[in-house]
């Protein structure tokens, strides 16, 4: 347990900030996971519907630095490639 008004403050902030962090991760794993079972039910134009909510959340992940911006970039890549490869007439 923390002893002194700083430490005591800090844990405070600490626990604030930590449960802000784990809202926005379960967003992101969320909207992550209704995108890929989407894709694998090869519902396309309901996943391509989602993308900008996809987008959002992620990027909203890197603003506050809950994510790194290359992994929220790499993230975006990788389910717009997916989404590309599985429509029918479109190379990726």
């Amino acid at each position: 347990m923390p002893i002194t008004t700083s430490a005591k403050k800090a844990l405070r902030q600490s626990k604030k900030r930590g449960a802000r962090n784990k809202q926005v991760r379960v967003k992101v794993r969320d909207v992550m996971k209704e995108m890929r079972a989407l894709i694998s039910a090869k519902k396309i134009e309901e996943a391509r519907a989602l993308l900008p909510k996809l987008y959002k959340t992620l990027d909203k992940a890197a603003k506050v630095g809950v994510m790194k911006k290359n992994t929220v970039s790499r993230k975006k890549s990788r389910i717009t490639l997916s989404l590309a490869k599985d429509k029918p007439g479109k190379s990726a």
